[in-house]
């Protein structure tokens, strides 16, 4: 889904996978996060960033790159920035 800009598609098979039993971890919200960020999704980005937060799940250098590049294409800096002093 993320290299066909299917960021709805991501979206959904990643909701699909809170329902189920399959575990979200890094991996998959990385997943969604460049998904958003292919598709020009910065605001979506940047709440599922928010909510790795809220639900103890690690992040990493995918994880704000993605987030940032998200930022940065909607051309929201003030956003990234943010996120980047809350490191």
């Amino acid at each position: 889904c993320e290299k066909g800009e299917q960021w709805v598609q991501a979206l959904q098979l990643f909701v699909d996978m809170g329902v189920g039993c399959v575990q979200q971890d890094t991996i998959t919200y990385n997943a969604l996060l460049s998904a958003f960020e292919k598709g020009g999704q910065w605001i979506h980005a940047v709440g599922v960033f928010l909510e790795m937060a809220d639900s103890c799940v690690d992040t990493d250098t995918i994880t704000y790159n993605a987030t940032f590049t998200a930022c940065e294409k909607g051309g929201q800096w003030a956003h990234a920035l943010q996120i980047f002093r809350e490191m």
